[in-house]
């Protein structure tokens, strides 16, 4: 690990060096073709991933050093930790469990606490990763300090107290670390949703397979769905890969029970999150290393992964609603004009016909559906541009009656016209004090992209969605948080784990990025001068902005002139 002095930096870059000569690429994933036989758990994994050789303890080293030393040697991952242990007293090298934890520093300094032999390892936390491999990002400046209690073993001071877990520098952590999607279900078994999770390069078949197991991370409880029943376990500590068959041996009595179709199902769960893994080609489910058969007979369609969004865009033109599709401009089917309300910021329903739009000044939110006018469904003081789910809810979010930030989602599809139309309010607790800037729903559904402001500064997170069987939202879960260079005002989803967010200027140069799920780092995009409005299809390439000059598409490393006129272009959602 990096201390705080000059010595350790020294030691990591040395390492980092050697690793690099060390690395080659890594092989991409086989779907077909011959595959070899393996009985070894990480068969499935790329051979060339990164390994470190830390270095065992120096003789007469001091209690500082030995601690720098130490979590230095915790990047070594190879036999359980083996060289990192060789710091440890006996009793605390038998107890000391290093994969509970990992603290991921920008800095670190070792600290005498005024208490003899006692310690605290003092980190500049940039984020953790807990056992399941749920990664937290933290803003700079968050410390966090690991006591460590040292004591002489035939005159050599070891660590004899420490916390589980371990804790490594931020450079080394992207190098021996990936993120890898593990995937669950939307409520209706119809979409597979990415959970993205953070293992070591080697033996991530394993790691997946028990993260998978126990269940989603706490950004996404309650707003999707596992095949595997709540307490099934691994019956045996691998997941060997043999033939490029992924071999997962079950707790005998939840397989056994489970339907034909709920074995199904979580087999296709296991399939996909292993696509990532070099060598797996299909997956085993087994009881007790008895092979139990799973009969696809057509009775359980395969999820949807990545939805893609149509291909045209909703948008204003000559203040009235217009498709703008292969830069051309039409009318939009089957909608009366809305000229008289000024209309700005529009979306469309990706399911129906239905369209959604704020006034001019963004305080009042109106819907429109085929045959009928168009109906205000909310004024307040200001509204973030609406966003349509899967199930024809379109929301927005505002300033409630006390001030507080509220989501508000409606469901005009369906309901006569002057009928009341269905309406939910939430109020996260963590958006408390913040005000909202953007809110887009994910295209199958489950999750939101939140931008909100406090301060001058803004968050870019994500949260699940929380519904009702019939598809009512309920509740949004507490949100994990993307990484951006500025503070962006706006952003859309770009695929199922990229989002495009910017900060919007009519004068000023503007960089819009992309946030992965899978990145710790923003990708930053061409410079443009003047952009106001994004949106994005599917995928990076299919990434739009607006300026007073028109619509620009992204193109390569730069911006490709599109049509003028049409202004707050949307994809359906």
């Amino acid at each position: 690990m990096i201390g705080g002095s000059r010595k350790t930096s020294s030691a990591v870059a040395t390492l980092l060096a050697l690793l690099l000569v060390l690395l080659t690429s890594c092989a991409q994933i086989p779907r077909s073709g011959p595959v070899g036989k393996s009985t070894d758990e990480s068969a499935g994994n790329p051979k060339n991933a990164p390994v470190f050789f830390p270095s065992a303890p120096r003789a007469g080293a001091g209690p500082e050093a030995v601690i720098e030393d130490f979590y230095l040697a915790g990047s070594g991952y190879e036999d359980d930790y083996a060289v990192a242990r060789q710091y440890l007293t006996q009793a605390s090298s038998v107890t000391w469990k290093p994969d509970q934890r990992v603290l991921v520093f920008r800095a670190a300094r070792v600290v005498p606490t005024g208490v003899e032999n006692v310690f605290n390892y003092e980190l500049d936390v940039s984020y953790t990763v807990d056992s399941d491999g749920v990664a937290t990002r933290l803003p700079e400046g968050t410390k966090e300090s690991i006591p460590a209690t040292l004591t002489q073993v035939d005159g050599q001071w070891r660590i004899a107290e420490l916390p589980d877990g371990t804790a490594i520098p931020e450079e080394t952590f992207k190098v021996i670390y990936g993120a890898y999607p593990i995937y669950f279900y939307d409520p209706t078994f119809a979409y597979a949703v990415p959970d993205v999770r953070w293992f070591i390069k080697k033996k991530t078949v394993k790691a997946m397979t028990s993260a998978l197991l126990a269940g989603p991370a706490p950004y996404l409880k309650g707003a999707v769905v596992s095949a595997f029943p709540s307490g099934i376990k691994l019956a045996r500590e691998s997941v060997p890969v043999v033939s490029g068959a992924a071999q997962v041996d079950l707790t005998a009595k939840d397989l056994v029970e489970a339907s034909n179709e709920d074995r199904l199902r979580m087999q296709t769960q296991l399939a996909l999150t292993f696509r990532s893994q070099p060598g797996v080609i299909n997956v085993e489910l087994r009881a007790n290393q008895d092979l139990v058969r799973v009969e696809d007979n057509g009775s359980v369609l395969p999820p949807i992964r990545d939805k893609n969004v149509p291909a045209h865009q909703i948008a204003v033109n000559n203040n009235d609603l217009v498709r703008y599709e292969n830069n051309r401009i039409s009318p939009l089917p089957d909608i009366q004009p809305v000229s008289a309300l000024a209309p700005r910021s529009p979306a469309e329903s990706p399911v129906s016909q239905s369209a959604a739009f704020l006034n001019a000044d963004r305080g009042t939110l109106y819907s429109v559906v085929p045959g009928q006018p168009a109906r205000a469904l909310t004024t307040r003081t200001t509204l973030t541009r609406p966003s349509f789910d899967r199930y024809d809810w379109v929301w927005t979010a505002g300033p409630g009656a006390n001030g507080a930030t509220e989501m508000i989602a409606f469901r005009p599809v369906g309901v006569a016209e002057g009928a009341s139309v269905p309406a939910v309010t939430l109020a996260p607790a963590w958006l408390a004090g913040r005000s909202v800037r953007e809110f887009r729903v994910s295209r199958e559904g489950t999750r939101a992209l939140v931008l909100s402001e406090q301060n001058g500064k803004t968050r870019v997170q994500v949260a699940g969605i929380v519904r009702a069987a019939d598809g009512t939202p309920k509740e949004l879960a507490v949100p994990t948080t993307l990484l951006a260079s500025d503070d962006p005002d706006q952003g859309v989803w770009v695929d199922d784990i990229t989002v495009a967010v910017m900060k919007g200027s009519s004068s000023g140069s503007v960089i819009p990025e992309l946030l992965s799920l899978t990145s710790s780092e923003p990708q930053q995009l061409a410079p443009w001068t003047g952009l106001t409005a994004l949106s994005a299809g599917n995928g990076g390439e299919e990434v739009y902005a607006q300026s007073a000059e028109g619509i620009f598409q992204r193109l390569g490393s730069g911006w490709s002139p599109q049509l003028k006129g049409p202004v707050d272009p949307s994809f359906p959602g």
